[in-house]
């Protein structure tokens, strides 16, 4: 018999940021909306949500999707504030070494 995986709660330091990153994410959504963003806004609506209530193993799915928002011809930063989307790059660039970090010591 296989042991479950952990639940968010039971991995504090993966469950903080990914509210932090969710924080971000609302700031950019928010944004989103009062500029008349549509294509941000629709990108950005899901990912809030699940940034604070995807299990560990989807997470590092959904933090993928936010910095997916960062390319170098197309990036969520040219449109809405500098400042938001750095802070949400980092928050997902955080979580994501985290995950890495947690995958790498269960093997």
């Amino acid at each position: 018999m296989s042991a479950r995986p952990p639940s968010r709660h039971e991995l504090p330091e993966i469950d903080d940021a990914g509210l932090v990153a969710a924080r971000c994410a609302d700031r950019l959504l928010a944004e989103a909306r009062a500029v008349g963003s549509a294509r941000w806004e629709a990108f950005l609506a899901p990912l809030p949500e699940r940034l604070r209530d995807a299990p560990p193993g989807e997470l590092r799915t959904v933090a993928r999707r936010g910095r997916a928002a960062f390319g170098a011809k197309d990036s969520i930063a040219d449109v809405l504030s500098w400042d938001d989307a750095v802070a949400f790059r980092d928050a997902l660039d955080h979580l994501l070494k985290l995950l890495a970090r947690r995958e790498a010591a269960e093997r």
